[in-house]
């Protein structure tokens, strides 16, 4: 009795274990059939190959409630025994936008390829031996222990294999270790998320490898860039792990991509990168973007801003609300399209003026069409629907009603709660009446922005009132800018925002006003800079300097202004300098060194070299402008007059050549050299140069020049100037002329200001 139970336990092991052994199997050979029953487990048993029944949420699509997929998913979930980690997403699927009706998938290696056959559909070919010339015999399919499932041929009497197809180069939404994104001759590697949460078809975003900025890009349709990591993938944010992720770069003549491996932990078995259906790209089961949700309106975490229409400012985002429409005023309108995802139906609503949002119901969140909100909302809880709205800044909000509004006085005081500094908001009727309807006789000048206006307040106050263009496409833009960064700025040596004014598309700022206009009216004019003696000129210099060293480092902001020049310099009734124009300045942080652009404002001969030509910013930026000004001032001439030497050469080039044959003095304004002292003058001509060197790095800081021009430091040597050649002047003024006649294109912003 005792004999006979040990045999049938030796049974009961042998047949486990035989059970065990074919569930592990990883390879299915030439003419097996896989079928629903059947399934490949990985070498070490991470991975499982297998057919899916995938269930669609929340309500049927096209009549149906879930289909058949052959899927790779990682083997723990299939048996709960993945420490309560959620890893039940598919990590690849073999007919993602081709679902098989029922459970008569099979996936078989026969005469014609790799394909996956079914009951009353066409077979789904997933490799073809006619189309590649490749060997028909000797074949066989690998689950390897990495998650890529390879059709692989072994070569008689040897141990050679060649890989015919691989799951790695057709990823879905999933990126593992091993895995490349990019491209090769014959392939493209990337990514794309699922239509919804629950509907496996290819949906809204893509992500691909950018090899020319290296970087990761976030596709919307392939037509408008999501969102992107940033060189060195400096946006990916993977907290505690980011050190277990150790991403590799690859270019040679047949591949361009990036692939990472990872640091051995207990943990790495699940690590993987997935691209989700509403376009965040996870690692693990942690959010990887430094931004959660890119909404159109903000660059951060590298989210990049969404184009529109006029009707739609920087500041528009969507946001979610619970809305009650108002009808007959309100109306809606739906479509419906299985391959349409909220993220489409957003980018449709952003570009359409009449479109106040996207409902963002479950129906519509998992891939089933659109219901665009047109017309005026209340919000409210009676219908309880939710929509993703279109919003406007709350600060331009109450600008707006409060200049509509019609009990506003005259003039009304409008107080900055961050920094306490007033500012007057002007009724349109006060402006009218201050410019005598902007009449052509108080015109003081023109610039990007439009026409600058001198006005007189009923108190007798003059003003300068710059009155934005409704042509200008970047102006909404810029005006804002200012507005904000100026009212926040004191100096003596910096233009006082009095106030502003907004009516519909009317926009304008209220400036005090400078009786004698800017500094080029008189430098580039022959007989009024004879009124300009050397003690003035210097003056002048200081005065510019320190407004420029505020600016960088005392202001309760730090301001790149990134459009410096003489005709920005504005001067009081006693010839004291201000900068004025701040429309194209930008906001620093202390820790930034050189912020990067593609939108390239600014005055040709005035850019430095950097900034010209990479688009690469920073104090430095503006040292170079104050450098080419110095040279203006001394001289009188403009950085793009026409010089000869041994060739055609700019003036900064000029000042160059000068400098280095001892001769320095020869470019000294002629009106000066009865005022002038030849040690000052020199001093100014040395500092010019060394603000226009090559290199950031060797330009001095606003701290520095003062000091040199103080006689507290010592100049040093300057080296060869960047730009110093009429052709190079030429290069760049092309360039820059060839990007101004499509700035509505690419985002280019240039400033021509005329003298006020």
């Amino acid at each position: 009795m005792l004999i006979s139970l040990k045999l049938v336990l030796l049974i009961i092991l042998t047949c486990l274990w035989i059970c065990c052994a074919v569930a592990a199997r990883n390879t299915l050979n030439q003419g097996e059939k896989f079928n629903s029953s059947h399934r490949l487990v990985s070498k070490g048993g991470l991975f499982t190959l297998l057919f899916i029944k995938q269930e669609y949420r929340p309500f049927s699509w096209d009549g149906k409630d879930f289909g058949f997929y052959l899927a790779i998913q990682y083997t723990d979930s299939l048996t709960g025994s993945s420490g309560g980690e959620d890893v039940s997403h598919p990590i690849w699927l073999a007919n993602r936008e081709d679902a098989i009706a029922d459970e008569s998938g099979a996936l078989i290696i026969d005469a014609t390829g790799l394909k996956i056959t079914r009951h009353g559909g066409n077979p789904i070919q997933l490799f073809s031996f006619h189309s590649t010339n490749s060997p028909t015999n000797n074949i066989s399919l690998v689950l390897q222990g990495s998650g890529n499932l390879v059709l692989q041929h072994y070569a008689n009497n040897s141990n050679i294999t060649t890989i015919l197809w691989q799951s790695f180069d057709y990823p879905t939404d999933t990126f593992l270790p091993g895995m490349k994104l990019g491209f090769s001759r014959d392939k493209n590697w990337s990514l794309s998320s699922w239509l919804s949460q629950s509907i496996p078809a290819p949906g809204a975003f893509n992500l691909k490898w950018d090899p020319l900025q290296e970087r990761l890009v976030v596709w919307l349709r392939d037509e408008m860039v999501y969102w992107t990591s940033g060189e060195n993938l400096a946006n990916i944010r993977l907290a505690d792990s980011n050190k277990d992720y150790n991403f590799t770069k690859v270019s040679n003549g047949d591949e361009q991509y990036v692939h990472y491996t990872l640091r051995p932990t207990w943990l790495t078995k699940y690590r993987r990168m997935v691209m989700n259906y509403d376009g965040d790209l996870y690692a693990r089961d942690v959010n990887v973007l430094d931004s959660y949700f890119c909404a159109g309106d903000s660059t951060k975490g590298g989210c990049e801003r969404w184009e529109g229409p006029k009707c739609r400012s920087n500041g528009d985002k969507y946001e979610m609300k619970t809305v009650t429409t108002t009808y007959p005023s309100s109306t809606s309108h739906s479509t419906y399209n299985k391959s349409v995802t909220l993220y489409d139906c957003k980018d449709m609503c952003w570009k359409d003026c009449k479109c106040l949002g996207v409902y963002a119901g479950d129906d519509y969140k998992y891939g089933l069409g659109c219901h665009f909100l047109i017309g005026p909302y209340v919000e409210g809880d009676i219908r309880g629907d939710s929509y993703q709205v279109i919003t406007r800044p709350q600060t331009e909000k109450s600008l707006l009603e409060l200049m509509t509004s019609d009990e506003m006085g005259e003039i009304t005081e409008f107080q900055d709660g961050n920094n306490g500094h007033n500012l007057n908001i002007y009724s349109p009727k006060l402006i009218n009446s201050a410019t005598n309807c902007f009449s052509p006789e108080n015109l003081l000048g023109k610039g990007g922005f439009g026409p600058v206006f001198k006005g007189t307040m009923p108190s007798g106050q003059a003003v300068a009132i710059k009155r934005l263009s409704r042509g200008s496409g970047q102006g909404l833009v810029e005006f804002k800018n200012e507005l904000i960064l100026i009212a926040k700025l004191q100096h003596t040596n910096l233009v006082r925002l009095l106030g502003f004014c907004i009516q519909g598309e009317e926009k304008m700022l209220v400036y005090e006003y400078m009786p004698n206009k800017s500094l080029d009216f008189f430098i580039f004019d022959e007989s009024k800079r004879k009124l300009l003696d050397w003690s003035m000129r210097f003056r002048i210099i200081e005065g510019i300097a320190q407004g420029l060293l505020y600016l960088h480092k005392y202001s309760r902001l730090r301001i790149i202004h990134r459009d410096l020049k003489l005709s920005n310099i504005l001067l009081d009734e006693n010839m004291n300098p201000k900068i004025s124009d701040f429309g194209m300045a930008r906001i620093y942080k202390t820790s930034e060194v050189e912020p990067n652009t593609n939108r390239i404002v600014g005055t040709y001969g005035y850019m430095a070299p950097e900034y010209a030509m990479e688009g690469t910013f920073s104090v430095k930026s503006d040292v170079y402008s104050f450098g080419v000004m110095m040279l203006e001032i001394v001289s009188g001439k403009k950085n793009t007059s026409n010089f000869q030497f041994d060739r055609p050469i700019n003036l900064v080039g000029y000042a160059w050549e000068l400098w280095k044959h001892g001769a320095s003095l020869e470019l000294v304004d002629p009106t000066l050299k009865d005022s002038c002292s030849k040690n000052q003058v020199l001093k100014c001509i040395t500092l010019g140069l060394l603000c226009v060197e090559d290199s950031p790095l060797d330009r001095p800081t606003m701290s520095d020049v003062i000091s040199m021009l103080n006689g507290e430091m010592q100049l040093p040597l300057p080296k060869r100037p960047a730009f110093s050649t009429a052709r190079n002047m030429v290069e760049i003024n092309s360039r820059v002329e060839k990007e101004k006649e499509n700035y509505t294109i690419n985002g280019l912003s240039m400033s021509e200001m005329d003298a006020r």
